[in-house]
């Protein structure tokens, strides 16, 4: 079975934090004020994050 993970683009990321408020398992932190990053293994890919990047800089890829 394919599993799929969020993946971001730090450098383009804005840090406003709707990923870290919509994530149902906590797998997002916003890591000083500048970016944020996504915990591989809590991730479980379901996108929300991705749909919900004001930015659009989530991504869910295969791993």
């Amino acid at each position: 079975m394919a599993k799929y993970k969020a993946e971001n683009e730090r450098d383009r990321c804005v840090a406003c934090g709707v990923c870290v408020s919509m994530c149902p398992r906590d797998a997002i932190t916003i890591y000083k004020g500048c970016y944020a990053v996504i915990d591989e293994e809590t991730c479980i890919g379901c996108g929300i994050c991705e749909k919900n990047c004001p930015a659009g800089v989530i991504h869910k890829v295969l791993r």
